[in-house]
């Protein structure tokens, strides 16, 4: 065996620290593209509110293939509706195996808002508008509109980046109420028609535990998650490079990215709101 030497020993250690600098840097770059980006919203209200609105009716109601089956928003509802039924599946029969079965209407009350509503839908921001505009910004760099942007004198992040962080948002709550709607509606549906649990039942447990509190907190993570999600997939498609391949590498990227991001959003709000107790009284 031969004996590392100290300059090999010297290299790695080199290398390994050119590492370490090289993802502080990247850090440090994103870090302060999200910043530029949330300040720059006061210019999109200013100066670019048409470009605002046309993302707006893009984000929700979809464009050419998409917009035929109603866009982000149908595509969400379907989402959380069969998450909702699932809930019925699965909560029905283990309550059943405890003679319980007619908590399922809790189980309904407390998952789908607390945890499978602002999930799922932050997993279907990701997948649609937050993919869409990682390959828009991506083509853009490629093809140098971007920089033809700037040379015109347009504020290119305010324009790009930062109207899509704010119709994100504003898309995210007709959005939620409809994934929130939907997972409720199939989960009583499918209580009550496929198990056969009276109406009255269900319903009285579901309005027992629940809580508007929670739905306010809901919403309030939804938010929080489409701000997440659509910064990071603003970056990535403003940073793309190597042509074509590289914009599809954007995207796979972000929504990697995105993705763990709104599980953590979820996963510490969760904790900062509801604490060690949740808040959570197991009567009624």
């Amino acid at each position: 065996m031969t004996a590392t030497t100290p300059s090999k020993r010297y290299g790695r250690l080199q290398n390994s620290f050119r590492g370490w600098v090289a993802g502080l840097t990247r850090i440090g770059t994103q870090a302060r593209f999200y910043f530029y980006t949330l300040g720059s919203i006061k210019d999109v209200l200013l100066h670019y509110r048409v470009e605002l609105i046309r993302l707006i009716a893009q984000m929700s109601l979809g464009v050419g293939a998409l917009a035929v089956i109603g866009g982000t928003v149908v595509i969400v509802g379907f989402l959380t509706l069969s998450t909702g039924a699932l809930v019925a599946v699965q909560g029905y029969n283990q309550f059943a195996d405890v003679g319980v079965e007619a908590l399922t209407g809790f189980a309904s009350a407390y998952f789908n808002v607390r945890l499978i509503g602002p999930v799922i839908a932050g997993i279907g921001l990701a997948a649609t508008i937050g993919a869409g505009a990682t390959a828009q910004l991506g083509a853009m760099r490629i093809n140098e509109e971007i920089d033809a942007l700037e040379v015109m004198g347009v504020r290119s992040i305010a324009y790009l980046a930062s109207s899509r962080v704010l119709a994100g948002v504003i898309v995210v709550i007709p959005l939620y109420c409809v994934a929130v709607l939907s997972a409720f509606w199939a989960a009583r549906f499918g209580t009550i028609v496929v198990y056969g649990q009276s109406s009255g039942v269900y319903d009285h447990y579901f309005e027992t535990f629940l809580n508007s509190t929670d739905i306010i907190w809901s919403f309030f993570q939804a938010i929080a998650m489409a701000v997440a999600i659509m910064l990071v997939h603003t970056y990535y498609g403003f940073t793309a490079t190597g042509g074509p391949a590289g914009v599809g590498e954007a995207v796979g990227r972000a929504v990697r990215t995105s993705l763990i991001t709104a599980v953590l959003v979820v996963l510490f709000l969760s904790l900062a709101i509801y604490g060690q107790s949740g808040n959570f009284h197991l009567a009624g």
